[in-house]
């Protein structure tokens, strides 16, 4: 993909300093860039790069002030962050535009296939699935009967989507990830064994979600599991039956939620995170990684640390504390002793 800067500054609203017919075709890093490449500068930390830089064009804050000549073209913009990062999905879209039906595949005759879809070689398409338009399927991917699928998703290499789950629009699924797998019920029996709960449910995936590779998330018992819009999750996540994540919350990696736990709207919840089943957080709220919870958070906007969970503050101020067990032992040992020689000064 080539585009001048003439082109760029469009696409981005920015303006030219320099030759706007100067033309790049990929994109670098600011100190490793090189002739034909096209970089940023965010961070004044790295300033130093920007006088040095081989870049052929190099995006900057409109309020940015150069010191020193430059070899390279500049295209100012309001958020030279924010730019790039849509010039890197414009890259990346037009790395990954696949379309057409690679052979060999299965899809099963009854199924409905969108326009403009890609459908990777040994990928498996169910009965009476739907696949909405511009969708793209790599292979070795799974899906099975009665899925909807909407417009302009992408699932990569190994995906998993298990019977009668629901995706909507603009979703982005990672490698081997699997969505709708059964929910982890079991029932005990008087002799001491466990007799499986079928779990005949499923799984909605709302608009512009994003779920990284080997992310599990349960189909519900009954209902559904319900990943509502503009969700964020890391690889390697848990999600139990009949969990549902509010809008626009984002989770990290390893984290694990039980059974039908509700997560509210734009929380943001960090690594290792364990959150027990059949409680309700808070829209807002913010978890350290590795904390538990174990109880329903009800105060919006709220932060959370610790195993148990309790406020933030109140875990930084007993990580100091705990710091200081040494030397507060050493006090209390040292009081006593005191304590004692007063009361045998009494005694006497």
């Amino acid at each position: 993909m080539q585009l001048t800067a003439h082109q760029i500054a469009l696409l981005l609203k920015g303006t030219v300093e320099g030759n706007p017919d100067v033309s790049v075709n990929q994109l670098a890093k600011i100190e490793d860039a090189e002739q034909g490449s096209l970089s940023f500068l965010a961070n004044p930390r790295y300033e130093q790069f920007l006088y040095q830089t081989n870049a052929s064009i190099v995006i900057l804050n409109e309020t940015f002030v150069v010191n020193r000549p430059l070899s390279c073209t500049i295209i100012r913009v309001q958020d030279a962050y924010s730019a790039f990062s849509v010039l890197l999905e414009k890259f990346n879209t037009a790395k990954s535009d696949k379309t057409g039906i690679e052979d060999p595949s299965f899809i099963h005759p009854s199924a409905k296939i969108g326009s403009n879809v890609y459908v990777g070689a040994f990928a498996y398409i169910g009965l009476n699935t739907v696949i909405g338009n511009n969708t793209k399927i790599y292979p070795q991917t799974y899906i099975g009967d009665n899925v909807q699928i909407g417009n302009d998703c992408t699932l990569f290499t190994g995906v998993k989507i298990y019977a009668d789950c629901v995706l909507h629009d603009r979703i982005i699924i990672h490698s081997s990830t699997v969505i709708g797998s059964d929910g982890f019920g079991f029932a005990p029996q008087p002799d001491g064994s466990f007799s499986k709960i079928s779990q005949i449910g499923n799984v909605i995936i709302e608009d512009d979600v994003e779920i990284g590779s080997n992310t599990s998330i349960d189909r519900a018992t009954m209902g559904s599991t319900i990943i509502h819009k503009g969700v964020k999750l890391d690889n390697l996540i848990q999600l139990a039956h009949n969990v549902e994540i509010g809008k626009n919350t984002v989770i990290a990696s390893q984290t694990g939620i039980s059974g039908s736990a509700k997560i509210g709207e734009n929380c943001i919840i960090g690594g290792q995170v364990g959150i027990v089943g059949h409680i309700s957080i808070a829209n807002g709220s913010q978890i350290q990684a590795k904390s538990g919870i174990g109880r329903t958070i009800e105060e919006e906007g709220k932060k959370w640390a610790g195993a148990p969970a309790i406020s933030f503050g109140n875990n930084m101020r007993a990580q100091v504390v705990f710091q200081r067990l040494p030397e507060l032992e050493k006090t209390i040992e040292e009081l006593k002793v005191k304590i004692n020689q007063l009361t045998n000064n009494q005694n006497q």
